[in-house]
């Protein structure tokens, strides 16, 4: 387990995003470090995308003869003052070592390690605007779900944000509604991480032996050992700056102390691809499993939609980052067959689904009328799965994520599904 030990250093920590699950992991996150002071700098900077509102009059904080409830603040100084998101997650309390902070170049500075936490469509824009404010050899988690796929390639979100950075960055994902992680109700996750190869061979810091010298082991150039493999078996274009040896080493010990609680139980795998996929390909098993629903054909139809769901998840991982992906990803982990479930019982995409079929109108319509302007993820990566298909000539192999997409195209019916699962 990682101790702080000889390591004369501390982590500093921050989360780049403060929305509903951003906040949720962030509180999280805080807890750990004060509850870990040997390893972690206490204080945890929160990066918040800055806006100014009035204390909503539903908050417990709403006082008519406040300044804060009658005036608007920025966001920062409502989170600061009264240790809470009142607007992304009311109700529950913030640790007071954490932070809020409007600027992403000062939150960010010194800081070793980063908690990616955002929509996904923002990532590019706020990392070049961080890349020359952060330390060289910081690293990386996302929390960020799901993958970018298009015609080309598919891409990992800790991928792009680890090229974009020049560092390196895995991935957490697993059955978590913010909301319920927040109040601590029990749920698991799962983080993915890879550790760099020259982390493992961090020189050993500065010691003096008997004679009062360094061994000389200890004191071997290993700077040009900065390369390192992609989740396809690559080597990353990346070259990656080995850590001080006086930081104690970001390996699957340590994470899990910086993000583990009673409540928020952790599993540390090293498969990044696996953990990514998952969080994508479920939303499009969680589309085909509302249409059944709204069809009114039970539970067992249900649990057929998922079976199929998952193999086809697996085998998607497996054709396309054999080097990396396990399958014991998407059958064992909160990550894959956990939030599954979640999402194919009560999650955004499969209710969408499942109303589009009982109001007998287009999924969009629904989306339109229910997410107050949100968007679903589960329709539009349905759409990039397939044409990445497609342009592979594989469509045949993988007849529920395509046989979704054809139901959302209105190009087959919904009581047709039970055959296309079947497949040619």
């Amino acid at each position: 387990m990682a101790t702080l030990g000889v390591h004369s250093k501390k982590h500093k920590v921050t989360v780049v995003g403060s929305g509903n699950w951003g906040s949720a992991i962030a509180k999280i996150v805080a807890e750990n470090t004060k509850a870990h002071a040997d390893l972690f700098q206490e204080e945890v900077q929160m990066w918040v995308f800055e806006e100014e509102i009035t204390v909503p009059r539903t908050s417990k904080h709403y006082d008519a003869g406040s300044k804060f409830s009658t005036e608007p603040h920025k966001l920062t100084k409502l989170i600061n003052h009264f240790h809470e998101n009142v607007k992304y997650l009311p109700g529950i309390a913030l640790p007071r070592n954490l932070i809020a902070n409007p600027s992403l170049q000062d939150s960010v500075h010194d800081s070793t390690i980063l908690i990616f936490n955002l929509p996904h469509q923002f990532i590019g824009g706020l990392c070049d605007q961080m890349k020359d404010h952060i330390l060289p050899y910081a690293r990386g988690v996302s929390c960020i779900k799901g993958v970018s796929v298009d015609s080309e390639d598919v891409r990992l979100f800790s991928e792009s944000i680890g090229e974009k950075l020049g560092i390196y960055c895995g991935a957490l994902s697993g059955a978590n509604i913010a909301n319920e992680v927040a109040q601590e109700k029990f749920s698991e996750t799962t983080i993915a991480y890879d550790p760099p190869p020259m982390d493992s061979r961090n020189p050993t810091p500065q010691a003096t032996t008997p004679k009062g010298t360094t061994p000389q082991s200890s004191q071997l150039d290993l700077s040009a050992i900065n390369e390192h493999k992609d989740t396809r078996g690559k080597t990353s274009k990346v070259k990656l700056i080995i850590p001080p040896s006086e930081l104690p080493p970001i390996d699957h010990s340590l994470l899990k102390l910086l993000f583990h609680r009673p409540y928020f139980h952790v599993q540390v795998v090293s498969d990044v691809a696996g953990v990514s996929l998952g969080g994508a390909l479920k939303n499009i098993v969680a589309i085909a499993t509302g249409f059944v629903a709204g069809l009114g054909w039970g539970d067992n139809a249900k649990a057929a939609v998922m079976r199929v769901g998952l193999l086809e998840m697996v085998k998607f991982g497996k054709m396309f980052f054999s080097n990396s992906v396990h399958t014991g990803t998407f059958t064992e982990e909160s990550a894959g067959v956990a939030d599954l479930i979640t999402s194919c019982s009560g999650g955004r995409n499969y209710r969408c689904a499942k109303m589009s079929v009982e109001r007998k109108v287009s999924i969009g319509e629904v989306e339109k009328e229910e997410l107050n302007g949100q968007m679903l993820q589960g329709t539009s990566t349905a759409k990039d799965v397939y044409e990445f298909l497609k342009a592979r000539g594989k469509n045949d192999e993988f007849p529920l994520l395509v046989g979704t997409y054809r139901i959302l195209q209105g190009e087959v019916k919904v009581e047709d599904l039970p055959d296309l699962m079947v497949g040619k």
